[in-house]
C-alpha cells in the first residue's frame, strides 16, 4: 500500500501563505496515466472536500473556494506533491489531507496521509 505523510501545516495571519508537502512511498505517477494525487479538507459538520487534485499527465483540478489562490504542483523525482497556498482566509482553517489513488503494480490503491492542521487567523 501506497504510504503519505503531509507536512508544512501551521498558523497565519489571514492574507498570508503556507506550503503543504505531501511525500509518497512510490512513484505513483510513473505507473500510469490516470494515478493522481489530491488534497482534501472536512470543515466543521461538513463532508470531506477535494480541495485540488494533480493526474498522472499534469493535468489539474481546483475547487471554486480556492481557484486562484492555491496551486498545486509536483516534484516527480522525489515523489512528493505540494499545495502552495496564498491569501489565505480564516474559512481556510481545517486539517488537510493528502489522498493519492488508482492503479499499481499490486492493484488498486487509494491512501491517505494523517493529515495536517491549517489555522488561518482575523
Amino acid at each position: 500500500q501506497v504510504q503519505l505523510v503531509e507536512s508544512g501545516g501551521g498558523s497565519v495571519q489571514a492574507g498570508g501563505s503556507l506550503t503543504l508537502s505531501c511525500v509518497a512511498s512510490e512513484s505513483i505517477f510513473s505507473w500510469n496515466s490516470i494515478n493522481s494525487v489530491g488534497w482534501f479538507r472536512q470543515p466543521p459538520g461538513k463532508r470531506r472536500e477535494l480541495v485540488a487534485r494533480i493526474v498522472s499527465g499534469g493535468s489539474t483540478y481546483y475547487a471554486d473556494s480556492v481557484m486562484g489562490r492555491f496551486t498545486i504542483s509536483r516534484y516527480l523525482t522525489k515523489n512528493t506533491v505540494f499545495l502552495e497556498m496564498t491569501d489565505l482566509k480564516p474559512e481556510d482553517t481545517d486539517v488537510y489531507y493528502c489522498n493519492a489513488n488508482g492503479l499499481g503494480p499490486g492493484g488498486p490503491f487509494d491512501s491517505w496521509g494523517q493529515g495536517t492542521q491549517v489555522t488561518v487567523s482575523s
